[in-house]
């Protein structure tokens, strides 16, 4: 539906429901009417990104940032509603170079010959987050099979959200110190200790000073966050 200042879109099997309102219209309240959008994206997972792409330029919709594809298999694209929100599209597309059937005639896919992978950091793999940066080490999109490798980085003071990870994590803090709150219990786990986080477990993360750790898990393993349907992937573990 929609009026002056409001639109309301919904799916018809109403698993999502989005509602927009004007800056400054009536039905806010006042402390908020003149407050605008500051970093801020709503991001959409959609099939098809091209064509969606060409369906929004057709109508005019302003793309502020055209049709991208992200190392690690991310395609996205991005439109600035007038508010100030930045509302995303994202496709994930399989990797590039990823490995066809097996030929046993290939030595590359024969055990007794198979070569040895070496993965060096890349800023190619890097994800920034609010509390954290993670660089990708091993994963499916880089060469391993069945687990997945990367490098935390935490600035002091930084929180991450309590989440649940679907897969069992093991976390080696290389520099600095970590409090990891887990089941009801909070663990310092300094320089060269080793912590290992169960499966579906609710999980905070804290860092009282600047600290790094390497951290492995199966490469399926995908987040859960309280308050929100559905899980996500981690995309420096693809």
């Amino acid at each position: 539906m929609a009026d002056d200042g409001f639109v309301s879109l919904t799916r018809g099997d109403a698993a999502v429901h989005v509602v927009l309102l004007r800056r400054g219209t009536d039905v806010l309240p006042p402390e908020q009417r003149d407050q605008r959008a500051a970093g801020l994206i709503l991001a959409l997972t959609v099939t098809d990104l091209p064509a969606e792409e060409a369906r929004l330029r057709a109508a005019g919709a302003p793309i502020t940032m055209p049709l991208r594809e992200e190392p690690w298999g991310e395609r996205l694209l991005q439109m600035t509603d007038p508010n100030g929100v930045v509302v995303q599209l994202v496709e994930w597309a399989a990797p590039a170079d990823a490995a066809g059937p097996a030929d046993p005639a290939d030595p590359a896919d024969n055990d007794e010959g198979a070569a040895v992978i070496v993965i060096a950091p890349s800023a190619d793999h890097v994800t920034v987050s609010p509390n954290a940066t993670m660089t990708g080490l091993a994963s499916p999109g880089r060469g391993s099979t069945e687990l997945s490798t990367w490098t935390v980085a935490m600035d002091a003071g930084a929180t991450g959200p309590e989440h649940s990870i679907s897969r069992e994590q093991v976390w080696t803090v290389t520099a600095g110190a970590l409090e990891v709150t887990c089941g009801g219990r909070t663990e310092k786990v300094a320089a060269g200790q080793t912590l290992i986080l169960p499966a579906d477990r609710l999980r905070r993360i804290h860092a009282r000073e600047r600290a790094e750790a390497h951290v492995s898990m199966r490469s399926d393993g995908v987040a859960s966050v309280p308050g929100t349907e559905g899980t996500r992937e981690l995309p420096w573990a693809r």
